[in-house]
């Protein structure tokens, strides 16, 4: 079998760990430097997808849909979502890591047919958080995937969004109407407690990792 190429590598902020950018053949994978396991890996992207479906379906009648993602990883949500959403539509990614941006323009792009290049895409190289603490009122929906879920964190910092403060200021960014959708890699309940506890109506979905409806299932709340 052939071994894995790095494409590229990019430090995380406040020296939190290197990402890099790996290829064998026509798979690419996302890893964390000295970590076991694969942060992302192309041939797993179902429950990334099912990430924007599930949410913008919810809001695709909009007339001129505005959409906040958190994370653009390899770029499945990101392109699921134009794919989910009308010619007046705007999605903001916002992605810490410029890095992965550059890699979206580049070797990552030929996956998802370059939907960074699109004109309803807005790129904010920067902490999510950043957006949603600015935001009020503004988005549709609001895609978060910038880590493992609120169980478990690569990055400290990441773990804002599930407090209830980041909770609050998601329900706060969204528009009458709007929902928001949480991917994580396992279920916790402590987490819809806290969904509940922020005043949002909350639905776990649990999803495949593979497209082929196996692997890893993975779930996404869906919150309102």
């Amino acid at each position: 079998m052939a071994r894995f190429t790095v494409l590229g590598t990019a430090d995380i902020p406040n020296q939190q760990g290197q990402l890099r950018l790996l290829s064998r053949n026509d798979e690419f994978t996302i890893k964390i430097a000295g970590v076991p396991g694969d942060l992302m890996n192309s041939r797993m992207h179902a429950s990334e997808d099912a990430l924007a479906t599930l949410a913008c379906n919810k809001i695709k009648s909009q007339p001129k849909p505005q959409v906040l993602i958190g994370g653009l990883g390899m770029g499945f949500t990101l392109r699921s979502a134009l794919d989910s959403l009308n010619k007046e539509a705007t999605v903001t990614v916002a992605e810490l890591i410029s890095e992965v941006v550059e890699w979206n323009k580049g070797e990552l792009g030929q996956l998802t047919n370059h939907p960074v290049n699109d004109p309803r895409t807005k790129i904010h190289v920067g902490d999510v958080g950043e957006v949603l603490r600015q935001a009020s009122s503004q988005f549709d929906a609001i895609l978060l995937d910038v880590d493992n879920g609120p169980e478990g964190h690569t990055s400290e910092d990441n773990g804002w969004i599930y407090t209830p403060a980041g909770l609050k200021a998601a329900k706060s960014a969204l528009r009458p109407g709007g929902i928001v959708a949480y991917w994580s890699a396992g279920i916790d309940s402590a987490f819809t407690t806290r969904l509940v506890k922020a005043g949002f109506k909350t639905k776990p979905v649990t999803v495949r990792a593979h497209t082929n409806g196996k692997g890893a299932r993975h779930v996404i709340w869906l919150a309102w």
